[in-house]
């Protein structure tokens, strides 16, 4: 630039002196390059255009931006070049425009205008507010709430300014606001985005100007602004969306909201979005740093361009900015920094903020006409074109809600306009300043029982006035109650709190108005204004509508299809308002229609008749019925009473609705009214309660007589329930009749004139009994006025009992005790006579024969004068006398009336008990006035006493060997010889057995003894007690001396080797072993102790027990044969010589003793020992009893396990102990043998029996075997054999079973048995059967099922172990093997294995149905939906639908199992919306008879298994009433009109009940009628009709609660009638409530004239009867044979057709099927299919090596290597070794589940809970795809590697787990390809994932591999992923359930055929063709009983009818 062209520019500068300085920013964005942020800062005042553009040509200008003239900027336009220079709006600059460019304008220098910027642009803007924030700052401001919430408001500025901008779209209008609320996207924000016409700079610029009102804009300089505000035209309801009004709004709104602003436009046809940002937070800073507060930055740049938003917290602005591409414009407001009690109140009251927005831009959304959701006319062109949406975005796993406004139907504006049955719309002209108002009344009628005007769902209802004034009309609730009725609106949008309550002309004008008044509570209304009424800046409340609109000046007329109708307005809304009352009100409803009648108390005779009757009726809610108290109101007077009956004008014949009616009113109390009263039912006071009409009617019973008031005048009062004794004088009495107030009266008062009814008092005493009640005294008496009533004193109570005294009130003339249908008042007293004092008495009941010193009573009764018994005996001492004997008693007894003396005893000496003399008894009680008794007895002797022995000797000798003889008798106790039953005497003599006589018949006896036999020493007698006892007497002891006998009693023996050994008895004698004891002889001795000669026959009597026969000779001599001693020194002999059989004897023992040592001799108690076990004990003897306590002592010392010690001695020639060994032979005795532990072997001495003990004898080493133990002992040796076995039981091993790792299906078998060995420690096999071996399961859920579950080893150590099946929930569990013995335990070894969910296994039945559905009788159940529920929890639907059953029976249920009884229903075929994952039972019938039932559901599985659900009680009631029957069918009477009224008898003890139509019972709650009445059945109407009894034509029943019961109803004698003709007796049910009427009973009788013809037809009929039911049942068993061969041909067809369709399929399955099918073929192809997949079970296969101890529990998934299979090894390996970390962690559904193992684990298990996961929103795939397109062809076959894992259970959850531990990690072939991969990716400027290979390398995120970190280990030495089964295996089941269900199908159908030969077998049988020839002779034989009943008599006969019932003017004759 020239220095000449600087200078101008500076000049310019300076020239502009006091000229306002103009400086303008221009951005140079004409190269490619990004231009800088910030341009040059031009001053430009005194300068034209064109003077500018030649400077922009210049070389240099300077840039006044960092000071004047300090540095020069280049533009360097060339001459040649073509710009353009544009203002930010993107309009060219000119001269005009660049005079309007105001200082801080910013340019761009663009190639052309279109052109993009490379860079956002900013430019400098200002919006200081405008004066009318000075000038208005007093209007309303923002939000006075008003008790609201104004959040919504607030939020309607903002959609306001959207709905300006987008008036001008010609498509839809759409406004979003978006509430971004997810924290993961950044801060909260509302998002207020529209797609209108944008805004340029410059409004951008003005919108940020507070108070910048569309008025004020007309002043701006800006050519966007030069035309100003322009009014848009009238349109209907000003939906013109000019409500971005005044410039505050939006700004008051977004800072209300939060604390920042982002403004974003791009205005129609520009390429560039203008962005502005307002905030608080920018403002304090500003104010901090004393800068333009008003001042800011607006950035331009180009659509989708978010580079300039680098905030975290600003994150959602990214997405928000790229929706910007390809919209032509639009505005976004975003708003941030939002207060926490906003966020809660958007997020909790979503529903209700976005209803207030629905309702405020109601008739934008919907139309003109509102959201009529009635109108069945639609037109969309008419429709706006607004859609404004809501969407509030939370943080997952919370989806996103959205509204659209337009689907909002709970508005109030919709719910007014869709409640309204009618409108009424005016229009109003406010006078000169032409503004107009429209409006719109809509009225809400009084539907039936309730008012239709809509509440406020969300308004909080006003507290009731206890003071209104309404309430006493009785209209409480007025549907709108104080409520305005006009809500208003502005330019089509709502002004929230401006309402307007009525206009005059629309209230209600007070009591002259004949509509109601609650009809004018009944509006609700709307009010449209234009822009020519204020409103408040922020759009609250009007400022001058209300006081405009109520002007005198205001003009209303109606609108009527558009147009104005210029008519009286008031006038006309008085004629809709009443139109609609009338038309469209239902108040009343009419209930239970009675009958017809005719009113003669009308006083208009056309008004008369008809007036139809109801029993109820219900009105404003309530219901009110006959009987019902009522009050009226506004009637003079006020009346209360009980509903008679209701009244409506007109012919109505049912339940009607109606406006007005009366109601038949019975005055209570009826004692004073008795009248009824009919009053309209409008005067029914509605609000008054049911206690209040009581206590009215209670006030005026009060009046009546109410209770009698009792005195006794002489003050001797009875009370209640007394007592007085016989003769008591009763009275006098004085009552009184007293009112409720205590008033007394003499006359019952009345408030009419009539006659005075006088009262008088009845006095009447009865005797009550059991039987009838006895009238024993009757007085009446009348008033007095002194006395009142009065009755004197009675004295003639002499009779006991129970008395009562009745004083009842009665009307003097009439003798009544009631008045009006209530009892007078009356007084009750019960009292008890009883008898008087005692004066006498008499005996009863004394026998007249006694016993000596037997007592004995004596009974009195006492009477007092009038001859009663007395109940209170006085103190009484009696006195008793009788010649010869003594008299006592002990005491006196008084009993009821009884005397009694007690105890009475007679003693003396009397005859023997077989004679007897009379004696007399004189009883006296001294004080009475008859005082003495006498009467005679006889006296027998006493009752036993002692017993008495008969001799004088003592003590009585007898010889010893002799009986004893005693003669005893038996006395009582004064002495006499007495005789009684079971009188049996024992004698006991010491030492010998008992002896009895028995003394009952003669009380004497002798007692003989047996013969003693006493042991007397040295001859000396002996003396012995006698005892004599009988078992009720004293005992007798007596002494017995007995004396020695001459019989031998003493054997001795003797030696005559040693004449001084004599052998003792019981002696104990050493002999040599093996010796012989000689030379013995014996003598014989008597008592005395004399020896006794041995003569042949004492000699033969010697027996001797070592030898037998003896010498007879060498006995006589005294010589005994001599005795051989025994070898064995512990054989101790016995010995004995005896006399005359053992009776005396003498006895020794001879005990051997060893002779000289001979040999060395070792005894082993047990020959076999244990390898490793050794005996410590302490036996030293040889002896049985020994070894067993040594087996004791072993068992205590080494656990049970026996150990065999050595003893070693010295023994003779018979092998006895010698006991010669010495204590040092020990050290002289060696042991040996192969394998023994010598240093364990000790040689002990042992003392006590002189032996030596060896001890620690234990073998080592070696097997099981044979070993000889050699001993040496000085010269002497000795050798053992001793068996060595295994050692103690001390393991189990597994030696066979199935292969390892195992896995088994739920409730399935393990075909391999596991064989357990027992062995010891050293592995030798032990066959110890005292080991037992066990099973069990860990942990315990799991249930095996095995033939034993513990048994002893076999006869090898081995158990075998066969588990039929495992079941439990899906885990890992161990078997585990262990043994015990002798309570310890033996380790064993442990299985593992895995158990998986079955899911071909049926658990259980979920049934879903209508819970809350009803059950009537015959009708249809609702839907059953039955889910097969498998192992694994998910659906089955493999079952064939034959295979589940619905069973219902009657009854509740029993047990689980269904009854035998239960009816089976087949499921129904799946509609098609229905689900098909169950079986569905629809349509099924109801059972017709009602009560309760009970359904189950059944799946049959095989021939043996079947699975039941839960049972389900249904209540089947009754169904709609529709007939009336009786409760058992009558037989058809045949009636005659003789004089018996057994022969005229109809129907007798019949009871008709309501009934639905399966006949059950359906009129419990249903009251009303039943007429019976008598129709001819030919229909003749010329025949006679017979009549009733009373000669009546109609017969009513009642009916009560359904049933009416008749108990006799006959015809009348000498009824008419026709001689031979049937009639029809008609049971019609009048029931008031029931809607429809109920079907009548028909009851066909035949009348005859006389009784015999009578009786002959009604023989004819009775047969007639058996043989039409004996036809019925032949048809209805043949028609029943033909339906079921229908049948059983259809369930063969469809079976046949089942069995071809199923082999179609199997042959498409390639399994080749026979033809036909039989079931051999399907089992056979069953059994191979079925091997073949056990096959593949069986087979090896890849599993996850990891215990899963969780799996199974609450919440728990399982394992990570559990929750997947991975087909490919390799990519198993690869992917199990990446994840190595995560495979034992376990997963949970929850954090509490997690933290529970973690628990339980103490933190050793690593968990990871779902719920705490982040889940991914979109699966991206892998990287090379972007937008659905190739990016790049990848090499190596990637694939993301979460995508191989299968997880076959839920599967959605494990895909989330792996997503997050997997995350984007790739499987790709080699390392190759994963490199060129990961370049190819990063090449494309993304992240690439963790790539693993094939081979097992690993390429991480960041690119490093190699390494050993980096490449995978072996397969074998890793914990991978589990192979899943191959397709085939799958292929397999499937094939299989298809012959499972074809063999179903073949078995249904070769059943079905059978069922169908058996039943045509049976047609075709000799039994079935006897009963058609059966059937068809009944036939004939009814049609011969029919003829007979259809002949005429001869004569036929007319009765007519006699008296009532004939036509007035006929003159009837009679038949001669």
């Amino acid at each position: 630039m020239s220095s000449a062209g600087a200078q101008r520019l500076q000049g310019a500068s300076s020239r502009g002196g006091g000229r306002q300085p103009r400086r303008i920013r221009v951005y140079d964005c004409r190269s490619g390059d990004k231009p800088s942020s910030s341009g040059p800062l031009l001053e430009t005042s005194g300068l034209d255009f064109n003077h500018f553009l030649q400077i922009l040509h210049e070389a240099m200008i300077p840039n006044f931006t960092l000071g004047l003239g300090s540095v020069f900027m280049k533009f360097a336009i060339h001459s040649h070049e073509t710009f353009v220079l544009v203002t930010t709006d993107r309009k060219p600059l000119d001269l005009d425009r660049f005079a309007e460019l105001q200082n801080g304008s910013t340019l761009y220098l663009l190639r052309r205008k279109d052109q993009a910027l490379q860079l956002a642009m900013e430019e400098h803007i200002t919006f200081t507010p405008h004066y009318d924030t000075l000038i208005r700052s007093g209007l309303h401001e923002y939000y006075a709430s008003e008790g609201q919430k104004p959040l919504p408001y607030a939020l309607a500025e903002l959609i306001d300014n959207a709905l300006w901008a987008t008036a001008k779209n010609t498509g839809t209008r759409t406004i979003e606001l978006r509430m971004l609320f997810d924290e993961s996207l950044g801060k909260p924000a509302i998002v207020v985005l529209d797609n209108g016409c944008g805004m340029t700079l410059k409004q951008l610029n003005n919108w940020a100007v507070f108070r910048h009102s569309k008025f004020t804009r007309a002043n701006s300089t800006c050519e966007s602004q030069k035309d100003g505000y322009v009014r848009p035209d009238p349109v209907p309801r000003s939906l013109n969306s000019d409500i971005s009004y005044f410039g505050v709004g939006g700004k008051q709104a977004v800072f209300y909201i939060g604390d920042s602003t982002r403004m974003i436009s791009k205005p129609v046809g520009s390429p560039d979005v203008h962005e502005l940002v307002l905030s608080k937070e920018d403002f304090e800073r500003k104010e901090r740093n004393k800068e333009d507060i008003y001042s800011g930055v607006i950035r331009n740049r180009k659509p989708g361009d978010s580079s300039h938003v680098n905030k975290d917290n600003e994150r959602f602005l990214h997405a928000l900015i790229a929706e910007e591409s390809g919209k032509e414009s639009f505005t976004a407001v975003v708003i941030t920094g939002i207060g926490p009690q906003h966020i809660t109140f958007l997020k909790q009251d979503f529903e209700m903020w976005t209803r207030e927005l629905a309702h405020t831009y109601h008739y934008y959304i919907h139309g003109l006409n509102g959201n009529d959701m009635k109108s069945s006319f639609s037109n969309s062109d008419q429709l706006p074109k607004i859609d404004i949406q809501v969407t509030l975005l939370e943080k997952h796993p919370r989806s996103p809600r959205v509204m659209n406004l337009r689907e909002v139907d709970n508005d109030m504006q919709t719910l007014y306009i869709n409640a309204a049955a009618d409108k009424f719309e005016f229009k109003a002209t406010t006078g000169l300043d032409t503004g107009t108002v429209e409006g719109v009344i809509r009225y809400h009628p009084f539907l039936y029982d309730k008012e239709t005007y809509p509440e406020d769902p969300y308004a909080v209802q006003e507290p009731c006035n206890e003071d209104d004034d309404s309430d006493e009309s009785g209209i409480r609730h007025q549907a709108r109650g104080k409520r305005p009725i006009f809500e208003c609106f502005w330019n089509g949008r709502l002004i929230p709190y401006t309402t307007v309550s009525e206009f005059d002309w629309c209230a209600w004008p007070g009591t002259t108005s004949k509509i109601p008044e609650e009809c004018y509570s009944r509006f609700s209304g709307v009010l449209f204004t234009d822009d020519k009424f204020q409103v408040s800046t922020n759009k609250l409340t009007f400022m001058d509508l209300e006081q405009r609109v109520r002007s005198k000046e205001t003009i209303f007329t109606r609108v009527v299809n558009g147009k104005e109708q210029r008519i009286t307005h008031k006038n006309m809304f008085f004629s809709w308002l009443k139109n609609c009352h009338e038309k469209l009100d239902k108040q009343v409803k009419f209930l239970g229609f009675k009958e017809i009648v005719k009113r003669d108390d009308v006083t208009s005779k056309k008004m008369q008749h008809p007036w139809a009757t109801f029993s109820s009726i219900e009105w404003d809610g309530n219901i009110y019925k006959t009987g019902q108290l009522v009050k009226s109101q506004k009637t003079i007077p006020i009346l209360h009473g009980t509903v008679v009956q209701f009244l409506l004008y007109g012919d109505h014949d049912k339940d009607v609705f109606a406006t007005g009616g009366q109601v038949e009113v019975c005055l209570e109390p009826k004692a004073l009214y008795n009248k009824n009263k009919i009053i309209p039912i409008s005067k029914i006071n509605r609000i008054v309660k049911e206690e209040a009409i009581k206590i009215n009617i209670e006030r005026d019973l009060n009046k009546l007589p109410h209770k009698l008031k009792v005195d006794w005048p002489d003050g001797n009062p009875w009370p209640e329930n007394g007592v007085r004794p016989a003769g008591t004088p009763l009275g006098a009495l004085k009552v009184e009749i007293l009112t409720k107030n205590g008033v007394s009266i003499w006359t019952i008062p009345t408030l009419v004139h009539a006659t005075v009814n006088k009262l008088s008092v009845k006095l009447s005493i009865k005797k009550t009994g059991l039987g009838n009640d006895e009238e024993v005294v009757s007085f009446v008496a009348q008033h007095t006025t002194k006395w009142h009533f009065f009755f004197r004193k009675m004295e003639t109570l002499t009779d006991p009992g129970s008395y009562t005294l009745l004083l009842e009130t009665m009307i003097t003339e009439s003798g009544a005790t009631t008045f009006g249908d209530e009892n007078l008042p009356s007084y009750e007293l019960k009292f008890t006579i009883t008898a008087g004092s005692a004066e006498g008495f008499e005996m009863d009941g004394v026998s007249s024969t006694l016993h000596v010193g037997v007592p004995f009573d004596i009974p009195l009764h006492l009477k007092d004068c009038y001859g009663n018994a007395i109940l209170s005996v006085p103190s009484l001492l009696p006195v008793l006398k009788c010649s010869d004997l003594d008299l006592s008693y002990e005491t006196v007894d008084s009993s009821g009336s009884k005397f009694i003396i007690k105890g009475v005893k007679a003693r003396g000496k009397v005859l023997n008990y077989q004679q007897s003399k009379t004696y007399d008894l004189k009883v006296t009680l001294p004080g009475l006035k008859k005082d003495t008794q006498t009467f005679k007895v006889s006296v027998l002797p006493g009752n036993p006493h002692s017993i008495h022995v008969m001799t004088e000797e003592n003590p009585i000798t007898v010889e010893n060997g002799t009986p004893v003889r005693l003669n005893v008798e038996i006395h009582d106790e004064v002495g006499n010889v007495t005789a009684h039953p079971r009188q049996i005497v024992h004698c006991q003599v010491q030492g010998l057995p008992p002896v009895k006589i028995d003394c009952s018949s003669t009380g004497a006896g002798q007692l003989v003894t047996k013969p003693i036999n006493l042991n007397i020493i040295g001859g000396e007698p002996q003396k012995l007690k006698v005892q004599f006892s009988q078992k009720c007497m004293a005992l007798v002891v007596r002494e017995l001396k007995v004396i020695p006998s001459t019989r031998v009693s003493l054997i001795k023996l003797f030696s005559r080797d040693d004449e001084n050994l004599v052998l003792r008895n019981n002696e104990k004698i050493e002999w040599l072993a093996g010796g012989t004891l000689g030379k013995l002889f014996y003598k014989l001795y008597d008592e005395a102790g004399r020896a006794v000669p041995l003569t042949d026959e004492i000699a033969s009597m010697i027996k001797v027990n070592w030898t037998s026969p003896v010498n007879l000779k060498d006995l006589l001599q005294g010589k005994l044969p001599d005795i051989q001693v025994p070898t064995q020194v512990l054989e101790d002999r016995f010995y004995q010589v005896s006399y005359q059989d053992q009776s005396v004897s003498v006895s020794f023992t001879i005990k051997p003793r060893p002779d000289e040592p001979a040999r060395l001799k070792a005894t082993l108690l047990q020959n076999t020992v244990n390898l490793g076990k050794t005996l410590s004990g302490t036996i030293s003897e040889y002896d049985p009893d020994h070894t067993k306590v040594f087996f004791i002592y072993g068992l205590i010392q080494d656990n049970a396990q026996l150990f065999p010690y050595s003893d070693l001695e010295l023994v003779d020639q018979h092998d006895n102990a010698t006991k010669t060994l010495t204590s040092n032979c020990v050290n002289h005795m060696t042991v040996k043998a192969e394998g023994l532990d010598k240093s364990a072997v000790s040689f002990i001495w042992q003392e006590s029996n002189r032996s030596v003990e060896v001890t620690g004898i234990r073998f080592l080493r070696g097997s099981p075997g044979i070993r000889e133990l050699l001993f040496t002992c000085f010269s002497y040796m000795t050798a053992v054999i001793v068996k060595v076995t295994a050692g103690h039981p001390a393991q189990l091993k597994l030696v066979s079973g199935p292969k390892q790792p195992l896995q088994v299906k739920n409730d399935h078998s393990i075909p391999t048995p596991f064989i357990v060995q027992l062995s010891d420690k050293w592995g030798n096999p032990s066959p110890d059967k005292r080991v037992v071996v066990e099973l069990t399961s860990s942990p315990p859920a799991l249930k095996v099922m095995t033939a034993v579950i513990s048994q002893p080893v076999d006869s090898e150590g081995k158990a075998s172990f066969s588990v039929n099946s495992v079941c439990g929930p899906k885990g890992y569990y161990q078997l585990n093997f262990n043994g015990s013995f002798n309570n310890e335990p033996i380790p064993g070894p442990s299985v593992s294995l895995a158990v998986l969910p079955d899911p071909n296994k049926p658990v259980s039945l979920s049934v879903e149905y209508d819970s809350a559905a009803r059950f009537p009788a015959g009708g249809t159940c609702p839907v059953f939906s039955v889910t097969v529920v498998s192992d694994e929890g998910s659906p089955m639907t493999t079952f064939n639908p034959a295979a589940v059953s619905m069973l219902l029976w009657e009854g509740v249920p029993s047990q689980n199992r269904p009854p035998p009884t239960a009816t089976e229903l087949r499921c129904s075929k799946p509609m098609e919306n229905e689900r098909r994952d169950c079986f569905h039972f629809t349509n099924k019938q109801i059972p017709e008879r009602a009560g309760k039932y009970t359904i189950q559901f059944s799946l049959h599985i095989d021939e043996t298994r079947s699975l039941l659900s839960n049972q389900i009680t249904i209540n089947v009631v009754a169904n709609q009433p529709v007939k009336l029957g009786p409760d058992s069918q009558p037989p058809a009477p045949v009636v005659s009109c003789c004089m018996d009224i057994a022969h005229r008898t109809l129907v007798k003890n019949m009871t008709l009940t309501i009934m639905d139509s399966y006949g059950n019972p359906a009129g419990q709650d249903l009251g009303g009628k039943v007429v019976a009445s008598i129709r001819s059945s030919s229909g003749d109407s010329n025949k006679p009709i017979p009549l009733f009894d009373g000669n009546i034509k109609r017969y009513p029943i009642n009916l009560v609660q359904g049933k009416a019961h008749i108990a006799s109803l006959s015809i009348k004698e000498n009824s008419p009638g026709e001689d031979g003709s049937a009639y029809t007796l008609l049971f019609d049910a009048e029931v008031p409530m029931v809607p429809t009427p109920l079907a009548p009973f028909e009851l066909t009788f035949h009348f005859y004239n006389d009784a015999l013809n009578q009786q002959k037809m009604s023989e004819l009929l009775e047969k007639k009867t058996e043989l039409s039911a004996a036809l019925a049942a032949h048809k209805g068993l043949f028609s029943g044979y033909s339906e079921f061969l229908e049948m059983l041909t259809v369930q063969y067809l469809s079976a046949s057709d089942k069995v071809a369709e199923l082999r179609g399929f199997l042959v498409r399955s390639n399994v080749n099927v026979a033809e036909p099918i039989s079931i051999p073929d399907i089992d056979r192809l069953l059994k191979e299919n079925t091997t073949e997949a056990d096959r593949i079970l069986r087979d090896p296969r890849r599993v996850c090596s990891i215990r899963d101890n969780f799996r199974g529990q609450q919440d728990v998934l399982g394992m990570v290597g559990h929750l997947a299979y991975v087909q490919d090894d390799a990519a198993a390996r690869v992917i199990s070794w990446h994840i190595r970390g995560d495979m034992d962690c376990v997963i949970t559904r929850t954090t509490e589940a997690a933290r529970r193992i973690y628990d339980n684990t103490q933190g050793r298990q690593q968990v990871m809970a779902l719920d705490s996961m982040y889940v991914p929103p979109l699966n991206r795939g892998l990287p090379q795809m972007r937008n659905g397109r190739m990016l790049f062809e990848p090499p190596g076959n990637p694939v993301l590697a979460r995508e191989l894992l299968m997880s076959p259970q839920e599967g959605e959850s494990c895909d989330i787990v792996f997503q997050n531990i997997l995350k984007e990690t790739i499987l790709i072939d080699d390392l190759d390809s994963a490199n060129n991969y990961r370049r190819e990716v990063v090449q494309n400027k993304m992240p690439c994932p963790t790539i693993l290979t094939r081979n097992g390398e690993r390429v991480s995120a960041i690119g490093k591999f190699g390494g050993a970190q980096n490449k995978a280990p072996p397969i074998d030495t890793l914990t991978v992923f589990g192979a899943p089964l191959p397709q085939h295996y799958h292929s397999l089941i499937a094939q299989a359930e298809l012959l499972c269900q074809c063999r179903t199908a073949v078995e249904k159908r070769d059943r079905a055929q059978k069922d169908r030969d058996d039943h045509l077998l049976t047609m075709n049988s000799l039994q079935t063709r006897e009963k058609q020839q059966d059937m068809e002779k009944k036939e004939k034989r009814l049609e011969e009983i029919e003829r007979q009943l259809m002949m005429k008599p001869m004569r036929p006969v007319k009765r007519g009818a006699e008296g009532a019932g004939e036509p007035l003017g006929i003159i009837t004759k009679r038949a001669k």
